[in-house]
C-alpha cells in the first residue's frame, strides 16, 4: 500500500508535464491539418484580356439634362477591365458640346477611356469640327485635321497629335510634325516643320 502511493505521488509529480505535452501535441497537430481559406471576396488581379465585346453598335451618352453628348458607332468593341478601356475597330463618334457645335471623329481603331470623354485614333484618323455659324455668318470655319494618329479630348474640345498632321481651317492648310489644338481658347500649336498654304478671301 505504502509503495502504491508513492508511486502515486511520483505520477502525480509528473502529470502536469505530461499534460503539457499532449496540448503540445494536440495543438501542432490541429495547425498542421487545419486547411487555409483566402479572404472572402479576394479577387484575382485583372489582367489585359477583354470581358466583354460588341459587334456592329452604336452607344450614346447623354447629360444630366438628356441632351446628346455623343454617339458612337463601330464593327466592332472590346472592353479591357485592367484598363477600363474600350478598343473600338472602324470607330465613329459623333459629339456634341454645350452650344450645339457638332464634331466627328473617324479612325481605321479607337481607343475610348470610360466615360467617352477622351479617345485614341490610329490609322487614318480624322476630326472634323463643324463651323461656326452665327446669324448666318460663319463666324469659325470649318476644321478638319488628319493623321495617323489623333488624340481628342471630347469634354475640352481639344486636338492633339505627336505625328505628322495636316489641318485644313476654310480654304487654308498647314501641315507639321506635331500638333496641339485647343478649340476653347481658339489656341493652335504647331511644331516642326511647319507649312501653310492661305488663300485670300474674294472680295465681296
Amino acid at each position: 500500500m505504502a509503495l502504491l502511493h508513492s508511486a502515486w505521488n511520483r505520477f502525480s509529480i509528473y502529470l502536469p508535464v505530461l499534460l503539457m505535452g499532449v496540448l503540445a501535441l494536440g495543438s501542432y497537430w490541429l495547425v498542421r491539418n487545419t486547411p487555409i481559406f483566402t479572404a472572402a471576396g479576394a479577387a484575382a488581379p485583372a489582367t489585359h484580356e477583354a470581358d466583354y465585346f460588341m459587334r456592329s453598335f452604336s452607344v450614346k451618352n447623354f447629360d444630366a439634362l438628356g441632351h446628346l453628348k455623343s454617339e458612337v458607332f463601330g464593327s466592332e468593341a472590346h472592353h479591357f477591365p485592367d484598363t477600363d478601356t474600350v478598343e473600338i475597330t472602324q470607330v465613329r463618334i459623333r459629339s456634341v458640346n454645350p452650344q450645339g457645335l457638332v464634331t466627328v471623329s473617324t479612325a481605321d481603331r479607337g481607343l475610348s477611356n470610360a466615360d467617352g470623354s477622351e479617345v485614341q485614333l490610329f490609322g487614318n484618323a480624322v476630326v472634323v469640327r463643324q463651323p461656326v455659324v452665327d446669324k448666318g455668318v460663319v463666324v469659325q470655319p470649318k476644321m478638319e485635321f488628319r493623321s495617323d494618329f489623333l488624340h481628342a479630348y471630347l469634354e475640352t474640345e481639344r486636338v492633339r497629335s505627336n505625328k505628322p498632321v495636316t489641318l485644313v481651317r476654310g480654304n487654308d492648310t498647314f501641315t507639321a510634325d506635331s500638333m496641339d489644338y485647343n478649340n476653347l481658347d481658339r489656341l493652335m500649336q504647331l511644331d516642326g516643320r511647319v507649312k501653310g498654304v492661305l488663300i485670300p478671301q474674294s472680295a465681296k
